[in-house]
């Protein structure tokens, strides 16, 4: 998958932060943290009942002195990354002013039914066939915002009255904790410490997921799929900010370069402006670690060099994938006897993915890329498809600049690509499957995690727009044959071209957005 576990390489600079930023921001921004093959998900629920007036933060305090959230100006022994819900922040009490200053995707939470919609999760009563049987486990649970329960009559409004529906799971979380550390004995006594110095507050974990990455002989780390991961990732720059680990700046990147504030709020975007984050009215709290809002007169920014993060848990069935490639593969034999020797099942289900098991990018007449070249652009290299094609899960996840009608648009179109990046910095959990797949009943896929300022810019118009697009690159009624829904895929060969069913492989099983707050913002979140 394109949108996959983040582990170091694949081509990708080893970009930092400077002084004084590496301080300010979460270690998770700039890190997979692929030094610490072994983590934990905790999923963290606030039991007491109502809005906390006073002391909804003391946990956090109690939490950092036995995990103790990692910063980016360094690697650490082990890691911890933390971020919140809307109905968390609601819950612990921060002021009402500075919960209307967050962005809407994250006011309304990610099951608001117009964006489950969007998501492609659900359409009016139903669930969709990408969730999980019954629906997802756990959400936010966001209360419906005002506009949502508006019924005040008004002057000359002759709408037909639609009353939203607020769609809730059976578990409710409030807090995301990540654990990173060497091995599963270290991070389950961790997971320990961290439910006991949590219970006197309250606060209990409602759902956890084991996370894994491991890199196999050839130093490659792989998703269920049996596919490389974290390959193709954006790279940010900012004069002065981003910076190589010997200190020289980080230029923009031709073909994945996207300012700052694609990733952290505070920094200019790709819309050349400043990234909008949350801010708090001076003196409402212990506001004196927070630094003065650049625009707002007596307000203090509580946003700055924090970020969004997207979390979606996605079960995978490897044994149905593998078995719809067969599937697959046989039916092109059958169909083309003298033409199609050379189709098999793992040729197959590299044309779904758009990459070959080792992470090279296919190219036309069985060429490829190689994984460590991650500078190139679909038009010149693939424009039809023939190699890596139109409708496989890398091209829709970031299609560079392939949608260009000509030639004289391959810049405007890589440009546009460009201001849809998102930082991916998930990891795969459960049990690896065995080789060949054989049917088990363990529960095993990704937790997508990925970071952007702008959700609806970035993170659900990729989805949307491009990977659940049944018309994306001049398809028709197709949609990601790797993360979308049951229907087919065209691979077009010369002189022919290929359709196969496609199965669903992936399921999503909860999901929420996530405010990832800057160090200075996690010390006032603490004080309240």
């Amino acid at each position: 998958m394109d949108q996959r576990p983040v582990s170091e390489g694949g081509g990708t600079p080893n970009w930092h932060l400077s002084a004084p930023t590496n301080t300010k921001a979460q270690g998770l921004v700039v890190s997979g943290f692929a030094n610490l093959p072994t983590g934990r998900a905790l999923f963290l629920e606030f039991s007491w009942k109502g809005v906390k007036k006073k002391g909804g933060g003391a946990w956090v305090e109690a939490l950092r002195k036995v995990a103790q959230v990692t910063d980016a100006d360094g690697r650490d022994p082990r890691a911890v990354a933390m971020g919140f819900t809307w109905s968390g922040l609601q819950k612990m009490g921060l002021n009402q002013n500075a919960l209307a200053s967050f962005d809407r995707p994250f006011k309304e939470g990610m099951f608001q039914e117009d964006r489950l919609r969007r998501l492609g999760d659900r359409r009016g009563e139903e669930w969709q066939g990408t969730v999980i049987p019954g629906g997802p486990k756990w959400s936010g649970n966001t209360p419906l915002d005002d506009a949502a329960v508006d019924d005040e009559a008004r002057a000359f409004d002759d709408r037909e009255e639609i009353r939203e529906q607020r769609i809730k799971t059976p578990v409710t979380v409030h807090a995301l904790v990540l654990l990173y550390c060497e091995h599963d004995e270290a991070a389950e006594a961790w997971c320990a410490e961290v439910s006991a110095a949590l219970a006197p507050f309250e606060v209990t974990v409602s759902h956890h997921l084991p996370l894994d990455l491991r890199l196999d002989k050839q130093g490659i780390a792989r998703e269920h799929f049996g596919f490389a991961d974290g390959i193709s990732q954006p790279i940010p720059f900012e004069e002065g900010t981003v910076v190589y680990k010997d200190g020289t700046e980080v230029p923009k990147d031709y073909w994945n370069g996207v300012p700052l504030g694609e990733i952290l709020m505070g920094h200019m975007n790709g819309h050349n402006e400043i990234a909008q984050g949350p801010v708090v009215a001076d003196g409402i709290g212990d506001t004196s670690g927070l630094p003065e809002h650049p625009r707002g007169v007596g307000f203090k920014d509580l946003g700055l060099n924090g970020s969004y993060m997207v979390v979606r848990e996605l079960k995978q069935d490897v044994y149905a994938f593998w078995q719809s490639m067969r599937a697959g593969a046989a039916y092109i034999r059958e169909r083309d006897p003298e033409g199609s020797a050379h189709v098999t099942t793992t040729w197959l289900a590299e044309r779904v993915v758009g990459r070959d098991t080792h992470g090279n990018l296919l190219c036309p007449l069985g060429g490829t890329i190689p994984v460590e070249n991650n500078d190139f652009g679909f038009w010149d290299r693939d424009r039809h498809g023939h190699g890596c094609p139109m409708g496989s899960h890398v091209r829709r996840a970031n299609p560079r600049d392939g949608l260009a009608p000509t030639p004289a648009d391959k810049q405007t179109l890589l440009d546009a690509a460009n201001n849809h990046r998102i930082l991916r910095r998930g990891r795969k959990y459960g049990k690896t499957i065995s080789v060949p797949p054989t049917p088990d009943d363990v529960d095993r896929g990704l937790l997508f995690i990925c970071l952007n300022t702008d959700i609806t810019r970035q993170f659900e118009f990729v989805q949307q727009t491009w990977i659940l697009n049944p018309n994306f690159a001049f398809l028709y009624d197709e949609t990601d044959p790797l993360i979308g829904p049951k229907g087919t895929m065209t691979i077009p060969e010369n002189p022919l071209r290929r359709i196969i069913d496609v199965e669903t492989f992936v399921q999503m099983a909860g999901g929420e957005y996530f405010f990832l707050p800057s160090m200075p913002a996690l010390d006032y979140l603490g004080s309240l």
